[in-house]
């Protein structure tokens, strides 16, 4: 049996001859070129291969790319056999840089990264999807992600010829693998100190089209980590990006956001000075487009884009606020509490005024469609008013004198729109009155006049005793 050195030489011998023969006159096949691909599948001719088997590859993808070049624009039928050529190249080539920097850097230092790049744009913005043109395309983008697995100089070449262009035309792409494998490029190539170059206006699209990418494809392993470990680190950015995006992609980005926030791996202090700037922006957002929600009330408008973003900036600032130390200065930001409990008292009224989402039913005759944006949107408000309030005796005071207490405690009763809508209120009025004694002889006073629910009052475990000529709101538990 031939030695690995011997064996490799001869199958180079071979198919150079078959390139001399068969592809210059322009009849080519790929069985030169599969026989290198299948050796290179073994670590140890990984390993020995030289300069003229790279120089070779690069004779045959050149003189495929050239012909295609030259013909896609008029004939894809006459173009199926170099289609071949060019993706078994890209296998073969792929197949060499597995965990080997070696044949990563040869490979590079001869050109072939950027011929690749070259023929590559051409597939990203042909019009056919015939499956040879599809493999050829498929296998280009799996050789420029393994050619640029750890080898910071083959990202930096790839960089330089690859961004924006090919990024655009493929992150959208209608193949899934196309998507799927020019992301994992991207995000091999995306240094933080690149973060910077994505807020130029051309580049940007690049940005705005991974979400929009993800939007279409959730399950995009690789568009979800360009967006959360690359994008959520540069808050100029998001920022940049959630001014420019459709109402669908705004939507996108916030569940994005949440995933992140929900991951179990602690934040580092990098990601959560970012997070806060983010947050800190989001609460701007929540608070100049919040009546949007109001919409949803109006019968015909249904799943008005606005409003559902509106919706899931709520179900954001509610997470950020629910028992995360990183985010506890959103307690004190501007407005967020005002804007809270106004919304609250307009959907409230919204629901008292008409038959609509906003109304309060015990039965299933609105809640029967879980789907709907609106449902739960009173109590995530509710549920936000009270992670503002928890153990913060400035935003007690102030719900106090924006008469969110009587609100809330209207708020109570089961409703099939807003699920756990109860429990939350009964956290909310815990917090509100947690320390405070105006608030709690607020309550106290609104049982003896018989403005607040006894039976309320006794579900969330308070009660009402009179002491001294004095109300106390005590908890039952202590009684």
């Amino acid at each position: 049996m031939a030695a690995p050195m011997e064996r490799l030489t001869e199958v180079c011998i071979e198919t150079e001859r078959w390139a001399r023969e068969d592809l210059e006159r322009g009849d080519p096949g790929t069985g030169g070129v599969q026989r290198l691909t299948e050796l290179f599948r073994q670590e140890g001719y990984r390993e020995i291969a030289d300069e003229r088997t790279f120089t070779l590859i690069l004779k045959i993808l050149s003189k495929g790319s050239q012909e295609i070049k030259a013909k896609i624009g008029v004939s894809h039928q006459s173009l199926e056999r170099w289609f071949d050529v060019s993706a078994e190249c890209f296998r073969c080539l792929r197949n060499t840089c597995v965990q080997c920097p070696r044949n990563q850097n040869t490979i590079r230092n001869m050109g072939l990264i950027e011929e690749s790049v070259s023929l590559i744009k051409v597939f990203s913005t042909s019009d056919t999807l015939q499956e040879s043109c599809l493999m050829a395309f498929r296998c280009g983008l799996q050789f420029l992600g393994n050619v640029a697995g750890g080898n910071q100089d083959s990202q930096n070449s790839i960089w330089k010829h690859a961004f924006p262009h090919l990024f655009l035309n493929c992150l959208t792409h209608e193949d899934d693998k196309v998507s799927a494998y020019s992301s994992m490029v991207l995000f091999s190539c995306m240094r933080e100190d690149r973060m910077g170059e994505f807020m130029e206006p051309a580049n940007l699209r690049v940005a705005l089209s991974a979400v929009t990418a993800y939007g279409k494809r959730p399950d995009a392993e690789w568009l979800h980590l360009i967006v959360t470990d690359r994008f959520l680190r540069c808050p100029e950015l998001v920022k940049q990006m959630y001014g420019m995006e459709c109402h669908a992609d705004r939507v996108t980005l916030l569940e994005l956001i949440i995933a992140k926030l929900s991951e179990k791996s602690p934040l580092s202090e990098g990601e959560v000075r970012s997070l806060q700037s983010i947050a800190e922006f989001l609460c701007e957002c929540f608070q100049n487009q919040c009546r949007a929600v109001l919409k949803l009330a109006a019968p015909g408008d249904g799943e008005e884009q606005e409003a559902v973003v509106v919706v899931r900036l709520l179900d954001l600032l509610c997470e950020m606020t629910s028992n995360n130390e990183h985010f506890t200065c959103l307690q004190s930001c501007p407005g967020l509490l005002d804007t809270a409990v106004d919304t609250l008292r307009l959907i409230h009224l919204a629901g008292k005024q008409s038959k609509n989402v906003f109304t309060s039913v015990h039965t299933m005759s609105l809640g029967e469609n879980l789907t709907h944006a609106a449902v739960g949107f009173k109590a995530h408000l509710i549920r936000l008013i009270a992670n503002l309030c928890y153990k913060n005796k400035d935003n007690q005071d102030k719900i106090y004198q924006l008469e969110g207490i009587p609100l809330i405690l209207d708020n109570c009763s089961i409703d099939d729109n807003n699920p756990f809508v109860n429990q939350w209120a009964v956290y909310a009025i815990r917090n509100l009155t947690d320390r405070n004694e105006k608030n709690q002889e607020l309550i106290a006073g609104m049982e003896r006049q018989g403005l607040a629910d006894t039976s309320v009052l006794e579900s969330m475990g308070l009660h009402v005793e009179e002491r001294d000529s004095k109300l106390l709101l005590k908890s039952v538990k202590k009684m």
